[in-house]
């Protein structure tokens, strides 16, 4: 299994309400691309984010699965619509399950 994370900056005119759009279109996501064993999103309750503001963590079924998820269309669609709303910053970490 391979963890897929990442955490979003947006900028100070994103509202919360456009921040949980962006996750649910990502949570969405599991729809339509394949390889996706799991796969959840969030807005950031706590003060240690260093101002990351938002989280998401994606479970797949291999490397190649990964690779092939962001290029995908539904995935690039949600990319745009978080730049489209103030998205600034990301943060990725990827890795394969012990």
């Amino acid at each position: 299994m391979i963890e897929h994370i990442v955490l979003f900056k947006f900028s100070d005119r994103t509202t919360k309400e456009q921040k949980e759009e962006g996750m649910r279109r990502l949570i969405k996501v599991k729809e339509t691309i394949p390889g996706i064993v799991d796969i959840q999103a969030g807005i950031n309750f706590s003060e240690r984010s260093e101002g990351f503001e938002s989280g998401l963590t994606v479970r797949f079924e291999s490397k190649e699965a990964l690779e092939a998820y962001g290029p995908h269309p539904a995935h690039q669609e949600v990319v745009a619509y978080l730049k489209e709303v103030g998205m600034r910053d990301t943060l990725a970490l990827d890795f394969e399950c012990l």
